[in-house]
């Protein structure tokens, strides 16, 4: 495999991500240089990226090592992210552009198309994206990164069931955008802590005593409210 330089630190925290690397094994450079086709000078400077993102850790006579998160450590990442989502979709019904909302829109009705089909990998993929737009249209560059690394490391410690009612899903992103579309910051706030709280439920973590589970997220919410939504 060879890839750009500039490209080496996405490339690793993809394959942790996916597991290529396993929790608590050795990253050497010359390894690692070999694997991607660089040298080692990108190799090093993605370390030391990875480690302050939390992926990996510096360990004395064993070099760098892909991390081991606690369980609690895990779960104030959930935290964290019920936290930050509100505030971004907040922050996107001041600022969103016209670019913004369309592509969110269209996300949208790409993905109720696909909950009515039951095709649930595109759904996983639409969701990301619809996710990593709201945050970009919050126009704060460091929320968007705290959001992005989040989703990163919350898709490296938990597997995600699909939602048993896909549409419902999709129609409360729905909501969302239409508060967003008439800059409604709290209601912006509400549907999307309502989503997010409730998407929480459905995590599980990969790492737990071997048990391969964390209690959920217990949540007695409503559903979101929908009147006015557009389609």
């Amino acid at each position: 495999m060879r890839i750009p330089a500039h490209s080496v630190c996405t490339a690793i925290r993809d394959d942790i991500v996916a597991g290529v690397y396993e929790r608590g094994s050795r990253l050497t450079e010359e390894l690692l240089a070999r694997r991607y086709g660089v040298s080692r000078v990108p190799v090093r400077e993605a370390l030391r990226t990875l480690e302050a993102e939390g992926f990996v850790v510096t360990r004395r006579h064993a070099g760098a090592c892909v991390a081991e998160p606690t369980e609690q450590e895990a779960a104030d990442l959930l935290e964290m992210r019920m936290l930050l989502e509100p505030l971004g979709a907040a922050r996107a019904a001041q600022r969103r552009t016209e670019a913004h909302l369309k592509v969110l829109r269209g996300l949208v009705r790409l993905g109720q198309e696909r909950a009515r089909r039951g095709n649930s990998e595109d759904l996983r993929s639409l969701g990301g994206w619809f996710h990593e737009t709201l945050a970009q249209a919050s126009g704060s560059q460091a929320l968007t990164s705290m959001l992005t690394q989040l989703r990163h490391k919350i898709a490296w410690m938990y597997a995600v069931e699909a939602p048993a009612n896909p549409a419902e899903s999709w129609a409360e992103h729905g909501a969302i955008v239409d508060a967003v579309a008439r800059g409604d910051q709290e209601r912006a706030r509400t549907v999307t802590a309502l989503h997010t709280e409730r998407a929480t439920a459905a995590h599980r973590l990969r790492f737990s005593g071997g048990a391969d589970r964390v209690d959920r997220v217990r949540t007695s919410q409503p559903p979101v409210n929908m009147t006015g939504l557009r389609h």
